[in-house]
């Protein structure tokens, strides 16, 4: 029997020799989610002129503690005439500071009589202004090549006039089920089948993780079959996924289909759960290797995977160092475990308190019982050959990510 190999393992041969998609020109409108193919300079100084952090009055700071003269009202968006000594302007929120003045006291701070403004002492230069080129300045990086566009980036090229951007390509994915047994919602079950719950799990995660799925279909369960559905899916992605099939018993096709086709980079991991799990190439268009992960047909088997492998792969796929790994969180385990020969990745909930996060397992393990990852906030580590008792430290990869 083949050696179980580690999870660092398998990742070192799944990202080997991995090129990103090539970059394509979107709109600005259209690139939420998308990776930059690009770094991006910045065109403007944000802000782009001295400029007021609150409503009140603008002066300079030596007038201060006198009644002053309000010479202009300065709204947001207005032009500014520079401003006489020993006089202030009444001035909004983003309203341009006037030449001659340093700093703006808050409206709440002052009194007006009679187009006097009574003007508190100690106001130092510099206070309530928002300077030129605070956020941003022309020429320096803006967003790195490898940047999620997001809610925050996309507002940050906004605020340049920025309207189209060169992202990478999506990668083009192929999603495969094995299985007589496995059936569609809406079709009626017979003797022995059961819903399709992976296809509809891995759809989402894969859009979460940046993918297009080019084609989404199902492996029939026999040799020459799962050898044609295979070779049809490289020929049109950069990334073919199974689900099941891919352990040991006489239905299960598709790792002979791999060798026979391609290459079997690996297979059979020290993991809990997910140990039959496949990977490898495939011949794709123009001889290009197209990668091949396939994942166990167990449901929790399927959502780990996903979230060990497929977000990683994808991430390299897209030149996107922020999908590389999870986040790790140090909590206290609220539970007991012991493991045997593999590495144990248990669903757990986080809760957050003042002395610390612990770490709260789900009763129920198995790998098929799928309601444990609906409410997981993490995936505790738990390594080979070790007891946790509660109170021991473990490492949480935090699923509660883009």
């Amino acid at each position: 029997m083949a050696e179980l190999q580690s999870i660092e393992a398998a990742l070192a041969a799944l990202l080997r020799d991995v090129a990103p998609t090539p970059p394509e020109p979107l709109s600005c409108d259209t690139a939420a989610g998308r990776v930059l193919a690009e770094a991006i300079e910045a065109r403007l100084d944000v802000p782009a002129f001295d400029n007021s952090a609150m409503d009140g009055y603008a002066l300079h700071h030596r007038d201060a503690g006198k009644r002053l003269p309000v010479a202009q009202r300065i709204a947001a968006g207005s032009p500014a005439a520079p401003l006489a000594p020993g006089t202030c302007a009444r001035i909004f929120t983003g309203g341009e500071i006037p030449p001659g003045a340093d700093c703006v006291v808050m409206q709440e701070r002052v009194e007006v009589t009679a187009d006097l403004a009574a003007i508190p002492a100690d106001i130092p230069a510099g206070d309530n202004v928002r300077r030129r080129g605070r956020d941003v300045t022309a020429g320096a990086p803006l967003l790195p090549a490898g940047e999620r566009l997001e809610a925050a980036a996309l507002g940050h090229l906004a605020g340049q006039g920025i309207t189209e951007v060169v992202v990478r390509r999506r990668p083009r994915v192929a999603l495969l089920s094995t299985g007589d047994e496995i059936v569609d919602p809406g079709q009626s079950l017979g003797a022995g089948q059961i819903y399709n719950s992976n296809r509809p799990m891995l759809r989402r995660l894969l859009e979460r993780f940046g993918a297009e799925l080019v084609r989404v279909t199902s492996i029939p369960d026999d040799p020459a079959g799962t050898r044609e559905t295979l070779s049809a899916a490289a020929r049109e992605a950069d990334l073919v996924i199974s689900t099941g099939g891919v352990s040991v018993g006489e239905e299960d096709h598709v790792k002979a289909a791999l060798e026979s086709l391609g290459q079997l980079d690996l297979w059979r991991l020290a993991i809990r759960p997910g140990k039959p799990l496949a990977l490898g190439r495939l011949p794709g268009r123009d001889g290009r290797d197209v990668r091949f992960v396939g994942l166990p047909g167990n449901p929790v088997s399927c959502f780990v995977g996903a979230w060990l492998f497929l977000r990683p792969l994808l991430g390299a796929l897209q030149g996107c160092p922020a999908l590389a790994q999870l986040p790790c969180l140090r909590a206290r385990a609220g539970f007991s475990t012991q493991t045997g020969p593999r590495r144990h990745y248990m669903r757990v909930m986080l809760e957050f308190g003042e002395d610390g996060v612990l770490a709260r397992a789900f009763r129920d393990q198995n790998s098929g019982v799928l309601s444990s990852c609906i409410s997981a906030d993490a995936l505790a580590v738990v390594p080979a050959e070790s007891r946790i008792e509660p109170g021991d430290a473990v490492d949480c990869l935090w699923l509660r990510v883009e």
